[in-house]
């Protein structure tokens, strides 16, 4: 049900982790741990798998805040639990909070900054990679509440891998070129979405000792995670969470 981040094992308080798709109530093609309201799943499975993603985290449901996401890289400063629209980034230094994002093939980033006990949890498509909405967040973690580089530790979890990422021009154009290549057999471009959203950790400054990469892929790796592109659109959502207790 849960892959949790090793890079935050280390500290007491920080519950975080991935959801794969098993573990749930949802059946096909939703199986079994959706946790998408944006699908044909009904709403009921929906609210009894969030119940359980939670749990696994050691939170309730009623202490999980999450947004409608838009693949922009809007930033919700979060002060208490429940939905918002329009924001692909949520951050919070409030204790007893879950941050969560969907995902199904896009980027996953979880933050923790141990030193001012703030947290955030970032989707990342290709548009919010492109756009550096890893990069707004630390800055707006900065900003708020004196976060630095040094005290920050990053999880980015499983996402379509480099391998699986075909895009054309226009996509490609959006990336710096460490994080794409031209692959003439199949004329596509291929882009590392994870490897750039890791860079903009390590522009931040956060060293690389504290970063830690999934090396899953959701296309790859189907039989664990929900792949919007493998499936075709017709598929689950899982999730990535964060939060502090103490």
């Amino acid at each position: 049900m849960l892959i949790k981040p090793v890079i935050f094992g280390q500290f007491d308080g920080v519950f975080a982790g991935q959801s794969t798709r098993h573990g749930g109530v949802s059946p096909a093609p939703y199986y079994t741990l959706n946790l998408g309201k944006s699908t044909g799943d009904t709403q009921e499975n929906v609210v009894e798998n969030r119940r359980r993603f939670a749990a696994a985290l050691g939170f309730n449901p009623a202490q999980m805040a999450w947004s409608r996401q838009v693949h922009g890289d809007a930033i919700k400063l979060v002060t208490e639990p429940g939905g918002g629209e329009g924001y692909d980034a949520l951050v919070t230094n409030v204790p007893g909070i879950l941050l969560a994002v969907s995902v199904a093939d896009c980027g996953s980033i979880l933050i923790y900054d141990r030193e001012n006990q703030a947290v955030a949890a970032i989707h990342a498509g290709w548009k919010g990679t492109a756009a550096g909405i890893v990069s707004s967040t630390l800055k707006f973690m900065a900003h708020h509440f004196g976060s630095r580089a040094e005290t920050c530790y990053a999880y980015l979890g499983a996402c379509i891998s480099a391998n699986a990422f075909e895009v054309d021009e226009d996509v490609a154009s959006q990336f710096a070129d460490p994080f794409k290549r031209f692959e003439p057999q199949r004329q596509k471009h291929l882009v590392d979405l994870k490897s750039a959203n890791a860079a903009w950790c390590l522009d931040f400054g956060i060293p690389q000792a504290q970063i830690e990469l999934s090396a899953l892929c959701t296309v790859g790796d189907n039989e664990y995670f929900f792949s919007h592109r493998k499936e075709k659109g017709v598929t689950g959502r899982g999730m990535v969470g964060i939060g502090v207790r103490h």
